[in-house]
């Protein structure tokens, strides 16, 4: 059995740690560990997990998790990357937050307003979009795990580096509410997201050079792309609407073939005839794809769906340690929609 722990066990992608890999049957769940809420049993925090998991919440201890196989850091941006700097070389790390997602540490700054603290171990980090990156994955110890809006924008756009300009690339999305996170803010109330809906962070998002970066990684030339996020008023999901101009003439099912030949041996990645929707993948590590060609003005159209805290965070983080460690890569995540 694979030893993991999982720092940051209390946020809302800690709990769906805990219950992807409560069910993984190659891991032993050792060490649970929070900044704020040591002490208390699981299910003091999450009732759903009374009795499931009656381990205790432990305060964060470097040499408990030297102990370790792989440990999940389930914490705030530039918060993991101190602890990952203590670790590194004792155990294989999968990071939830943005801390080695991006290669230049200047851009850290500029979008993250904090100098890296871990500038060496940037060059260990691999970007984990495990449809991508799967080989690199094999034999990394330190993972970053990619973005919610990241992953939604960044797997439609990949199969098409031949047939878009990569000068204009529009990407809308709209995520449900957990994905700001379980700490109180007043623009996530009740009263202030039930029955509105509204846009934030445009054109500041801290996931626009993450895309970028990937994407001119995968295109071999300067990619920059326009995103705006909005907020839904649901508690999950992400969907995603790609617009981009073609600099070649192709079809509905000259497109689809393109994406079904790229993606022929990714499980987790369904190419859709019609345009998916929330439910399709929600509660799941799902990302579906649907496409037009709007042929009057020369541009693609794709939709792109997922689960925000599964194949956005949690699921894919899952996903990333079983390719890390020559599992399978969909043990522990059978899928189990949330519908209706």
């Amino acid at each position: 059995m694979i030893k993991i722990g999982i720092i940051g066990v209390t946020g809302f992608a800690g709990l769906e740690l805990l219950k992807i890999l409560s069910l993984h049957k190659d891991v032993s769940l050792e060490y649970f560990a929070s900044r704020s809420e040591n002490g208390k049993r699981v299910g003091e925090i999450y009732p759903q997990l009374d009795t499931v998991l009656p381990n205790r919440i432990e305060s964060i201890n470097i040499e408990r998790i030297k102990g370790l196989d792989a440990v999940f850091l389930s914490l705030p941006h530039t918060v993991s990357m101190e602890i990952a700097k203590d670790i590194c070389d004792y155990v294989k790390i999968i990071d939830l937050s943005a801390d080695f997602r991006l290669s230049n540490v200047d851009i850290y700054k500029l979008w993250y307003k904090k100098e890296h603290l871990s500038k060496a171990l940037l060059d260990k980090a691999v970007y984990g979009l495990t449809e991508l990156n799967r080989a690199k994955i094999k034999t990394a110890s330190l993972i970053a795990n990619p973005g919610c809006y990241a992953t939604s924008v960044i797997l439609p756009l990949a199969p098409l580096s031949d047939v878009i300009d990569e000068n204009y690339i529009i990407a809308d999305s709209k995520s449900g509410v957990s994905g700001a996170g379980r700490k109180a803010k007043e623009g996530l109330l009740f009263c202030e997201v039930n029955e509105n809906f509204k846009s934030y962070s445009v054109a500041q998002h801290r996931h626009i050079p993450e895309i970028e970066e990937t994407l001119s990684s995968i295109y071999e030339k300067d990619v920059k792309i326009t995103f705006t996020p909005h907020l839904l008023p649901v508690q999950r999901g992400i969907l995603s609407t790609v617009y981009a101009n073609l600099k070649k003439s192709v079809s509905k099912n000259e497109a689809l073939s393109i994406y079904r030949d790229f993606y022929k041996n990714d499980f987790f990645i369904r190419t859709k005839e019609e345009m998916p929707s929330l439910n399709n993948v929600r509660g799941t590590n799902f990302c579906d794809i649907g496409l037009e060609i709007d042929e009057r003005n020369n541009r693609i159209v794709i939709v792109s769906v997922i689960d925000n805290m599964i194949k956005g965070a949690s699921g894919q983080a899952v996903q990333n340690f079983n390719v890390m460690f020559g599992l399978k890569e969909t043990e522990g995540l059978s899928p189990y929609p949330y519908y209706p």
